[in-house]
């Protein structure tokens, strides 16, 4: 009778460890969400860079998509600088740098490229940055990607690429005209097993 009692005491106990982190972790996303930056550091200080990639249960975002979102240099150095990966993808598979696309933050741009975010990733329908910026009709952040190397021939899954959009549409012509001098790029070979 007594180890029934004590049963669900010794696993509480066994469990904190655990619940401490998650409770941490979602501490440290409200603190950035709150732009708290000393409880932000007390967390990192805490549990070291184990917890600067840590998602929020409900939305999938890390603090990375979360300053992102709200166009925020000053919290994006500050979270680069404590170790987020700026090619961290959230739920759709949208990066960093994708967001700021999306959003028309073209500093944020700029700081992501110059922090070596890598502009090729895909989300998960296969849109690459630069193919949002086209579909944005932004000359000025197409431009960035294309002088950090973004390539304009990665097909999403429909087939279409960063420059076949482009030319397809007549509101897009000054991106189309960018493209013109990029030399034509083949996919890079997958690697892995061979079937």
């Amino acid at each position: 009778m007594r180890l029934r009692l004590l049963l669900p005491v010794i696993a509480a106990l066994a469990a904190t460890p655990a619940a401490a982190q998650f409770t941490d972790g979602y501490n440290f996303i409200k603190a950035v969400k709150d732009r708290d930056g000393a409880k932000a550091t007390e967390f990192l200080d805490k549990n070291g860079v184990s917890i600067v990639n840590v998602r929020d249960n409900d939305t999938g975002d890390a603090a990375i998509h979360i300053v992102a979102r709200r166009s925020d240099d000053v919290w994006l150095g500050f979270l680069f600088g404590k170790g987020a990966n700026l090619n961290l993808k959230d739920r759709e598979g949208f990066t960093p740098l994708m967001i700021a696309v999306r959003t028309g933050w073209s500093e944020g741009v700029r700081l992501m490229l110059q922090l070596k975010a890598q502009p090729d990733l895909q989300n998960r329908i296969g849109d690459t940055a630069l193919a949002l910026a086209v579909q944005k009709r932004d000359a000025t952040i197409a431009r960035q990607l294309l002088d950090a190397g973004a390539n304009p021939d990665i097909t999403d899954n429909s087939g279409a690429s960063a420059r076949s959009q482009a030319l397809a549409d007549p509101r897009a012509a000054a991106i189309a005209k960018l493209m013109k001098d990029v030399a034509v790029k083949k996919p890079r070979p997958v690697q892995g097993p061979s079937l």
